[in-house]
């Protein structure tokens, strides 16, 4: 809002609407969440109760658990990947909007200065989202503890 319709921020984007924003991300937050820890608490641990990461990753967990987990693994891959490509449609075509407006700007000093605000943020959600898919949708036949912990610690780095 602030780069498409600049004169307009202060109408478009007034309180109501940040509260229904936070509101919604703090919602599927908390949503996906609790369906995680409900999961994670009702799963049976036979071997052990030691990771090799840093913090519990859920799938170092469901390799920890004895129990046929597959319909609680598709279910929760299913609620989050919703989530997820909500999320990931909404910043796509808030930048595609970003690009049409920039593009739209008669200088191109004002251009450069549009572009420098907005890649910064475009390169971390770049990699935040390539690193979440590589930890998450990886293979189990390319998995390997120290590949497992290098791409977690950069995505909670991220």
């Amino acid at each position: 809002v602030a780069i498409c319709k600049p004169l307009h921020y202060g109408t478009l984007l007034g309180s109501r609407a940040c509260v229904h924003m936070a509101a919604a991300a703090w919602g599927s937050a908390f949503l996906s969440a609790v369906l995680h820890t409900a999961n994670t608490f009702s799963l049976p641990l036979c071997r052990g109760n030691v990771l090799d990461q840093f913090f519990c990753e859920i799938p170092q967990i469901l390799k920890l658990s004895c129990s046929d987990s597959y319909l609680r693994e598709v279910g929760l891959l299913v609620v989050s990947a919703c989530l997820v490509l909500g999320c990931f449609v909404f910043i796509v075509v808030s930048y595609v909007q970003i690009l049409r407006a920039v593009l739209r700007i008669p200088s191109e000093q004002g251009r450069h200065k549009a572009f420098s605000t907005c890649l910064p943020h475009l390169a971390v959600v770049s990699v935040y989202v390539s690193t979440g898919m590589f930890v998450h949708l990886k293979p189990p036949s390319i998995s390997s503890p120290s590949l497992d912990l290098v791409m977690s610690f950069l995505y909670s780095l991220v």
